[in-house]
């Protein structure tokens, strides 16, 4: 997943590939994923050089303390994009195989108001990279122009910590992130396919729950807060395949304690290519969904006067097996975020609620909605 946001990021390294068409074949110069993957951690929350993309993405809900109806949602991502298989033999630090990217999103749903800050550097000492055990720094970019300090996630005992401020939007975090539950796979044992053909696949794998606690700095208050996130930690060399455009993914968090995560990659006429799911129980256990044992079905939409992107919003999701019927909402309809430092970069990722047939509160988490508009930068 996340495989359109980094071939934008190619582009605007100017070492991108060609432009809009059918996506190219699965490149092999980069490391494939493969089904054997042993995996182990630490260690897999570490960079995976050879690889061409992976990303540390977390998404959550914070509530400030002593104010619980004060509601925030917030994404951070680090993506590290390969520009090539290894290093150049050049004697300079600015020699470099890789690129770092890294987003920041605050979404103050009291307010609904979203705001989103980004950072685009190569992968060079003095501007970001991805530093090897046994340092806890898992990666890190030089914040952007105008703000001192650095973005960057790092272990921290068995969890992270994430920090990140943007000073011209006025916004910034420090989380610590405990997990509640253990590594969930993404598929038979990570291996998280995209297509049919060879080579459309990822090693996927996730925190389903992670306790948050820390600070948020928004519209020049810093408030103190607390709540639930998401992790999604992604490895692989592949593209969308030729017929895909862009995905919608759902990450919820249960009332009940389970988790459920599904995706659903689309073709251009709107039409689903792939797709696939999860539901991990109260103690963690993984149980992996075939594309029959679920639906989700647009209820609305909305359109974007920014980018002109029109996005579903809101959607009947159910899973008839386990018991799950929801409703889930947009916690702010406008929740998109636009990139100013890669053109044609926008998608939305924003927090949600899931309400019960009888409109009880049933969970929270995200969605990200990628390839949508006609503007959009095709995918990698």
């Amino acid at each position: 997943m996340r495989s359109e946001i980094a071939r934008a990021l190619l582009l605007a390294l100017g070492l991108g590939l060609a432009g809009p068409g059918p996506a190219p074949a699965p490149s092999r110069d980069f490391l494939p994923a493969t089904p054997d993957h042993r995996w182990a951690f630490p260690s897999d929350w570490r960079a995976h050089p050879g690889y061409r993309n992976e990303w540390w993405y977390f998404t959550g809900t914070l509530a400030a303390d002593g104010d619980p109806g004060r509601r925030l949602g917030f994404q951070v991502t680090f993506f590290r994009v390969g520009l090539a298989p290894q290093s150049p033999a050049l004697p300079s630090d600015w020699a470099t195989a890789d690129a770092v990217m890294a987003h920041l999103a605050v979404t103050d749903v009291a307010g609904g108001s979203h705001h989103f800050g980004e950072v685009l550097w190569r992968a060079v000492p003095l501007l970001g990279g991805f530093p090897g055990a046994p340092d806890p720094l898992l990666a890190w970019a030089r914040g952007p122009p105008g703000t001192d300090g650095r973005w960057e996630v790092r272990l921290e005992g068995e969890g992270f910590r994430v920090a990140a401020r943007d000073a011209a939007q006025g916004i910034a975090l420090e989380l610590s992130l405990r997990p509640a539950k253990p590594p969930a796979l993404q598929g038979p044992n990570g291996f998280s396919r995209k297509a049919a053909g060879d080579g459309y696949a990822s090693l996927y794998a996730s925190l389903t729950r992670l306790e948050a606690e820390g600070t948020v700095e928004l519209g020049g208050r810093r408030l103190s807060v607390r709540g639930e996130a998401w992790m999604d930690r992604e490895v692989g060399s592949s593209q969308l395949a030729p017929d895909q455009v862009g995905w919608d993914w759902w990450s919820l968090r249960l009332r009940d304690g389970r988790d459920l995560m599904l995706y659903a990659l689309r073709r251009k006429d709107g039409s689903v290519s792939w797709r696939n799911g999860t539901l991990v129980d109260r103690a963690g256990s993984v149980r992996l969904l075939s594309p029959d044992e679920w639906s989700v079905r647009a209820t609305g939409s909305w359109r974007s006067e920014a980018s002109g992107a029109t996005y579903p919003s809101g959607w009947e999701v159910a899973v008839p097996g386990e018991g799950i019927r929801l409703a889930v909402l947009p916690e702010v309809r406008s929740a998109e975020n636009r990139s100013s430092l890669v053109p044609g970069l926008f998608y939305w990722e924003g927090p949600v609620v899931a309400l019960g047939p009888s409109g009880e509160a049933a969970g929270e988490g995200y969605v990200e909605l990628t390839g949508y508009g006609e503007r959009s930068r095709p995918p990698l």
